[in-house]
Order: C-alpha cells, then structure tokens, then sequence
C-alpha cells in the first residue's frame, strides 16, 4: 500500500489543526476532571505553547523534554512542540534524578516541560544539563515554587508553563517542515540496557494511523477513547491522543495512577468507546472484587498490546463483560501496531494478521524465511519504521537493515495467516537441547485455579543447566505450600511436554512491572 503525504508536511496538521479546517472548532475533544476542551481551544493552547518554547529558545530541530502525566498541558506542549518543527521526546514523570541526567544528556533537550510533582529530582538532574536553556513547570498555581528547587541547580532558567504560556499570542506560525523531517524520538523499553530513542520522521506517525487506526480499526469521528498506559508511552499517545484526534474523535485523560478501581470508575464516568490496556490490567480488572457488576457496555472494543493476552483471561474479560479484546503488536522501532486481531476477527491466544500497509517475515539464525508454522524471528517492513536509533550506529544496522526492521520477537505464523508470539528472543529458554517460549508455560499456569499471576524465567542452580523457574501469584484461599506447588508443577506436565514443567514454583505476593505494565522479569532473573 502506497500512501503519498506532501513534501512539506507537518504531523500537528494532520492530527489536529485539519480539524478547524473542518468545521470541529466547537467540537469537545478533551476531558480532564470536570473540564472540557473543545478542538478550537485545545488548538489555540498548543499555539501558545510553541509560541512559549521559541521564545524559550527553541528552535526547528532541536528536542523537547515533556516530563508531565497525563493532562491537558501535555497535549498543548505535544502540538505546541510539532507546531514549530522541535523534536519531540517524552519520559515517564516518576522517575528518579539520575534516569532524568541521562535524558537529558541523551537528548541534548533545549527545553523541558516538567509537572511541579516531580521538580526536586529533574532540578537535580538539570544541573548538570549543558544543553537545557528553560523548564517550564505545570502547576496549579500561576507561579513557580521557588522552595522547590535548589538555587544551585540554575543552570536553566524555570519558568511558570501558566504565566509563559498565557502571554503568548494564539496564533502561531507553523515550521516549515518536510515530511523527512526528524519529528519525534520514541524511546525503547530499556529491557536490556538504558532506553534508546528510536528517531521518527513527520510522516511515520501518520502512515500507521491511516492504515492501522483508520482503515484497520475503524476509529472514527464518534469515538471517545481512555487509556490505561500513560501519554508519555508511544502505544498510548497514538490510541489516545493521536488516533481519535486525526478523525475528530476526543479522549479522556486522568493524571492518577491506573488501577483496576480507578479504571472502573472513569470507564462509568467517560462512557468512552475503545479502551487502550495491557494484559496485566485485563487480569487485575477481572480479579478485582465484584468486577461483574461494573459496566463496560460503552466499549466497543479493547485495544491490547505490550505482551501476548493468554485465551484464557481473553475468554474471562469476554464472558465477564462482553467486549472484544484486540490483541496485537507494535514497537517503538515501528511507532506503533502492525500485527493485529480486528473488532469482529479474534482469534484468542494470536496477536491477529498482519495490518494492510505492513509486510511480515519470520526467518532463521541465517535470515532464511522459515515454513508456515515453524518459529523464527519476526522482521516487518513498513512506511512508520524509524530512522535509526539515536547514538547507536551498530545497533541501528542489527534492527535497521534496509527496509526491514528486526522485531526481536518470536512469532510463527499459522495456515490461515494468524501471527502467534513465543516471546522476545532475548526471554528463550533452551531446556534439554530444546527452545522453550516461558509464554507457553505462563499460559499453561494462567489455567491453575491456584494461579492469579505468573512468570517465568531460565534458573541455573550451578549446574550449569537453565530450566524454568516460576513466580506465582497466589489467588485468595491459597496457601503457598510445598503440596501447592507440587500441584502446579503436576498440573503443567500434564498439560504440555513434560521437560517444559518448572522445576521451581516461587511464591510472591506480587510481580515487578515496568513503566510500560508489562512484567519486569530482568528482575526476576537477578
């Protein structure tokens, strides 16, 4: 598929000030708290904004630390940003001074946008910023806290986003951008070292929207979407941000910590139509006390991602609440999904078929494709793949090779072309000579009445061998004994290949996540 954008193109036209072109300038497209935002007001806000950073210094090209949660300062210093041709990057808020140094090392930023909540630690960090002229705090007050940050750390100027934002004009004169120009960094998951920014083009973000969200999903102009990953993540800033805004849609945003409670409740409050989660939410959402009664009937259907959903909690959500889950995949590399199941085409237990617009391969250690249900590496091709990941020249040629781009993933694909994950390559396990996916042992313990949560990771006792280990999460009226995990360790050989079986059961009250909700198990394996 063929999508041809203009040589001089900008991605905040196509995601939002086409909508003022439109006629949705009253049109509500945001919703904060009891606060309502329409298309016109959120496009003049985010004109401030870009207006604010190029008196800050900013100029085309150069990057844009957003260091907020989910709110509408974020979306005004997002469009503010795509506005005036700077690069944007985004970072989850809590984090601690030194992942803040690193960013802003990494990035050479030359203006922050940082919530008040997380200003000691990002003050820490920016004294040592070289490259960092101004930090704008979101708070909710008009002025800066001056007792918030420590006169030494001044080597940028913190400004009030309110007072600097307020006193620019509302109009603001758009760069001059080309569709190949740099746009926005995505940064990877860190899984196996520090994030890397994989670097996107303006016209990355708008080819798998068209092809993903519109013409796959069929988001449209009616739907109202919520998220339970942040903003500052790629696969959410494109279900809930930028996907309904590219077809007049809107979205609801909360600043609060997603939880299965909190989920309920702005579900019931918003009435949204697609719901953004990932698997450990779709499990903590069906164990939470009295998940039935709450009414999910708005939902049209879910998108899933970030890790494969196990049928069986895919079969659970379905009959606890009749909404379909599309599971599917993306990557930072990729912006965003290019292997999905449909609304109305799920095939539990697959990740779905590849997205029109998107090419697939699955090959061996020597890049031969390998036969219709053997596994292999996934490689896809693609209008959306980034550039190239910033500073990591050899690691760019390993993922980036011509137009293909190495997923790091283990998939097969079946008969009917439906993709089935096996995990990341890194997570395989050799177990008696033989590759083992811990998926297929975690879905396995997922159908245990005793097992709430798991996963699974190699454990060599010293021996010099690698079996899997398990970490359980119990369900309420377990109790973890020996004569439990006895029972789970009988209930998975007979379930698949007996060499397959964990030979360690570890009980834990709870599994490590990371910022993205997906289970952490670099920790596990320390």
């Amino acid at each position: 598929m063929t999508i041809e954008f203009p040589e001089r193109f900008n991605m905040a036209d196509y995601f939002l000030y086409h909508n003022l072109e439109e006629g949705r300038e009253n049109k509500v497209c945001l919703y904060f708290k009891d606060q309502t935002y329409t298309y016109g007001e959120t496009a003049r806000m985010a004109n401030r904004a870009g207006n604010a950073l190029r008196e800050a210094g900013v100029a085309m090209g150069d990057r844009v630390l957003i260091v907020l949660p989910d709110c509408p300062e974020f979306v005004w210093a997002w469009f503010g940003a795509a506005r005036i041709g700077a690069v944007i990057t985004m970072v989850n808020p809590l984090l601690p001074a030194d992942d803040y140094r690193y960013y802003l090392e990494y990035t050479r930023a030359r203006a922050a946008i940082v919530h008040e909540s997380f200003i000691k630690p990002f003050a820490e960090a920016a004294q040592d910023a070289n490259y960092l002229r101004a930090t704008l705090v979101v708070r909710n007050e008009d002025a800066v806290d001056e007792d918030q940050i420590d006169p030494k750390h001044s080597r940028a100027r913190f400004l009030s986003f309110s007072e600097s934002v307020s006193a620019q004009p509302s109009v603001c004169r758009a760069a001059d951008t080309h569709r190949d120009d740099m746009a926005i960094w995505l940064f990877t998951s860190g899984s196996t070292g520090h994030p890397k920014g994989a670097v996107h083009l303006q016209h990355d973000l708008p080819y798998n929207t068209e092809v993903f969200a519109r013409r796959t999903m069929g988001v449209n102009e009616s739907d109202l979407t919520l998220s339970v990953p942040k903003l500052f993540f790629g696969y959410a800033t494109g279900t809930n941000l930028l996907f309904p805004f590219s077809v007049g849609g809107a979205t609801a945003l909360f600043a609060e910590r997603s939880t299965p409670e909190k989920m309920f409740e702005v579900i019931e409050r918003y009435r949204p139509t697609v719901f953004t989660t990932v698997p450990t939410m779709i499990n903590a959402m069906l164990n939470a006390e009295a998940a039935a009664k709450h009414d999910l009937s708005s939902i049209r259907f879910c998108y899933s991602a970030g890790e494969a959903l196990p049928k069986e909690i895919y079969h659970r959500w379905k009959e606890t609440f009749g909404v379909e889950i599309c599971d599917g995949i993306g990557s930072a590399e990729m912006f965003h999904i290019y292997i999905t199941n449909r609304p109305g085409d799920v095939k539990p237990g697959t990740l779905g078929r590849i997205v029109e617009g998107y090419e697939a391969r699955i090959v061996d250690a020597q890049e031969n494709e390998v036969p219709t249900g053997e596994m292999g590496t996934l490689k896809i091709k693609g209008d959306s793949a980034a550039l190239c990941y910033w500073n990591a020249h050899e690691k760019s040629k390993e993922t980036f090779a011509g137009d293909w781009c190495t997923s790091g993933d283990q998939f097969h694909v079946d008969s009917d072309g439906y993709y089935w994950c096996h995990g990341r390559t890194d997570d395989m396990l050799k177990v008696s000579g033989v590759f083992v996916a811990p998926a297929e042992i975690e879905n396995c313990l997922l159908q245990h009445e005793a097992v709430l949560e798991c996963a699974v990771v190699g454990h060599d006792a010293g021996n010099g061998l690698v079996k899997p280990k398990a970490f359980v999460v119990l369900r309420d009226g377990h109790e973890p004994t020996a004569a439990v995990a006895d029972g789970i360790k009988q209930f998975v050989k007979s379930s698949i290949a007996l060499y397959k079986y964990p030979r360690w059961i570890e009980f834990v009250s709870s599994l490590p996540k990371n910022d993205r909700g997906k289970i952490d198990r670099k920790l596990l394996k320390k």
